[in-house]
C-alpha cells in the first residue's frame, strides 16, 4: 500500500523540471489555480491509488453508525468495535429497541460511550418513523437525522450511494488551506470553495486524497515537506522538514484494513 513517501531522487527530480510551480505566489489567477488544484488530485491519485473511506462497512447503514460514533476518536478505534456492533444490531429497528447499558457496554472503547448510545439509538427511531428503516440517499434527507450534518451525510452519500460529496474534516480543511484552494476555516464555505475548483464528479475521490495525505504526510505538527508528492504544486511548502530523509521518518503508515470492508460505488 502506498503511504505517499517519494524518495530524495524524486524530490529532487520534480522539484527541478517545475521551478516555477515551487515559489509562493500570491498573484496567482483563477484558472492557474484551477489547473494546480487539479494536477494536486492527479497527483495524490497516484501517490494513494487505494485511497477510500477508512471506516469499514458493507452497508449504508453500517457506514452512517460508523461515522456518526467516529466523532471525537479514530477510525482505527471504531473499526475495532464495530464488528461486534453489526452482529448485534443489523438494521435500523435493532437501534431503536436497544437497549442502552447493553449498548453502552459496546461503545465503551471509543468514549463518551453514553452519549453516543443515545445518539444511535436516537438514529434508529429516526430513520424507522421517517424512512421505513432505511438510510436515505439525499443529503436534505440525510441532515435531518439526529448528530447528522454534512460532513456525515457526504461520507454516506458519496462512499455508499456514488453520489459525489466533499468531505470537510479537519485533516481536509488543513490540507486545502495549505494548498491555497482557500482561506476559509467554516467547513461550508472550504467545501463550496473547494468543489468550485473540481468537477463535481472528483469531489468523492478528492476527499479521500486530501484527508489520506493530511493523516499521512501533511500532518498538523511538522508536515513532512521533504517526502510529499505535491511538494512542488505546495505553496506551503518550508512549513515542515523539508530533508527528504528526516522527512521520510515523518510518515505515518496506513493502518491495516479488511480487504472486504467497504461497499463499492454504484
Amino acid at each position: 500500500m502506498s503511504v505517499g513517501i517519494v524518495s530524495v531522487t524524486d524530490v529532487t527530480t520534480v522539484r527541478e523540471r517545475e521551478p516555477e510551480k515551487t515559489a509562493k505566489n500570491a498573484a496567482e489567477s483563477r484558472l492557474a489555480l484551477v489547473r494546480r488544484a487539479r494536477r494536486v488530485n492527479r497527483r495524490l491519485a497516484e501517490t494513494y491509488p487505494d485511497a477510500r473511506a477508512e471506516l469499514d462497512f458493507t452497508t449504508p447503514l453500517e457506514l452512517l453508525i460508523a461515522t456518526v460514533l467516529s466523532a471525537q476518536t479514530t477510525d482505527v478505534r471504531v473499526n475495532q468495535t464495530t464488528p461486534e456492533l453489526f452482529v448485534m444490531y443489523p438494521d435500523a429497528q435493532a437501534y431503536a429497541e436497544a437497549n442502552p447499558d447493553e449498548l453502552e457496554e459496546i461503545l465503551r472503547p471509543l468514549g463518551f460511550f453514553r452519549a453516543k448510545a443515545r445518539a444511535v439509538i436516537g438514529l434508529g427511531q429516526a430513520l424507522v418513523e421517517r424512512f421505513d428503516g432505511e438510510v436515505p440517499g439525499r443529503l436534505k434527507d440525510l441532515v435531518t437525522l439526529p448528530g447528522v450534518g454534512r460532513k456525515t451525510a457526504n461520507v454516506v452519500l458519496g462512499n455508499a450511494f456514488g453520489v459525489p460529496g466533499i468531505t470537510v474534516d479537519t485533516h481536509f480543511g488543513r490540507v486545502a488551506r495549505r494548498l491555497g484552494f482557500t482561506t476559509e476555516e467554516d467547513p461550508v464555505k472550504v467545501e463550496t470553495e473547494v468543489g468550485e475548483l473540481f468537477p463535481r464528479k472528483d469531489w468523492t475521490k478528492l476527499s479521500h486524497h486530501l484527508v489520506w495525505h493530511g493523516r499521512r504526510v501533511c500532518v498538523a505538527r511538522n508536515p513532512a515537506c521533504g517526502a510529499c508528492s505535491i511538494s512542488d504544486l505546495c505553496p506551503s511548502y518550508g512549513e515542515g522538514e523539508t530533508d527528504p530523509e528526516k522527512a521520510a521518518k515523518l510518515v505515518r503508515p496506513a493502518p491495516e484494513r479488511s480487504e472486504s470492508a467497504g461497499l463499492p460505488l454504484k
